[in-house]
């Protein structure tokens, strides 16, 4: 007679891994928005918002690649400048954009609302705390002081130029997990506001877990959330919950200060013997 035999992880969430803009800091994901409206603008190539926001979540160079790929951008940039968008001036664009990113990343350091209350639970949980990044690390090198400053400070911090490839690919989630020393990936869990945020720890084998409300899907300050009518703001809510759903998130949440309560389901259908794969 065959047998095959499964182990299937039984215990609790050791540790999460959270993104920073939209998820902890930088309510509506302002500070890549901002910069990147100002470096287009001093190429004479007119963009929008939504076409800044949307490589949101990738490595800064490839952010770059994904906005100047969307057709009315690339025909804007032909028309500014004879030709299509090389790797020239992708690297050329890349070399500008960071030292504008560097000016103002301090201002966009405030903590979103219920990740200090957050990361205090997780730790009075004994779950450890990592987190993922597009910015690359002189970035980082400069943000997460000042956050630190504002009371955030995770356990672990991993850029997307310290591993073969940012997001979509699981290597900052891996590299989180061994400087945690944290296994197996089924014991963690993945936070963040834009689809390749879900797509790295779906890929990393980690359970998934978007936030709707104060990322760049939605991408509005916390000041002009609260503005909106109840209507408004379920109508926004649910149509950036159903594109963080259509992406893989195993749950999709408010903002981060619902995070506890879904450790606590994720526990239980862990307990079941689900897997997040």
């Amino acid at each position: 007679m065959d047998f095959k035999f499964h182990r299937t992880y039984r215990g609790p969430i050791k540790a999460v891994i959270l993104d920073w803009a939209g998820t902890t800091v930088d309510y509506g994901s302002f500070a890549p928005t901002a910069v990147f409206l100002r470096l287009f603008e001093q190429e004479n190539v007119k963009i929008t918002p939504a076409d800044a926001r949307s490589g949101m979540g990738l490595m800064k160079k490839d952010h770059l690649r994904t906005i100047l790929a969307r057709p009315t951008v690339a025909e804007a940039w032909q028309a500014a400048h004879g030709a299509s968008a090389s790797e020239e001036d992708i690297d050329s664009l890349f070399e500008a954009f960071v030292p504008m990113q560097l000016s103002v990343l301090t201002e966009y350091a405030g903590p979103i609302p219920g990740t200090i209350e957050t990361i205090e639970e997780l730790h009075r949980r004994k779950i450890l705390v990592g987190s993922t990044t597009g910015y690359i690390r002189s970035m980082m090198d400069i943000l997460a002081p000042k956050a630190k400053e504002n009371g955030y400070d995770p356990d672990c911090i991993v850029c997307p130029d310290e591993v073969p490839s940012g997001r979509p690919y699981p290597w900052m989630c891996y590299q989180n997990a061994m400087k945690l020393g944290v296994y197996p990936l089924q014991a963690l869990v993945k936070v963040g506001d834009t689809l390749p945020d879900i797509e790295e720890g779906l890929n990393a084998g980690m359970w998934s877990v978007g936030l709707s409300l104060t990322g760049n899907l939605i991408g509005l300050s916390e000041a002009e959330v609260k503005a909106l009518s109840e209507a408004e703001r379920q109508a926004v809510n649910k149509k950036s919950a159903t594109q963080l759903y259509q992406a893989g998130a195993h749950f999709v949440i408010d903002g981060i200060w619902d995070l506890p309560k879904i450790i606590d389901e994720i526990n239980d259908r862990i307990s079941r013997g689900e897997r997040p794969d």
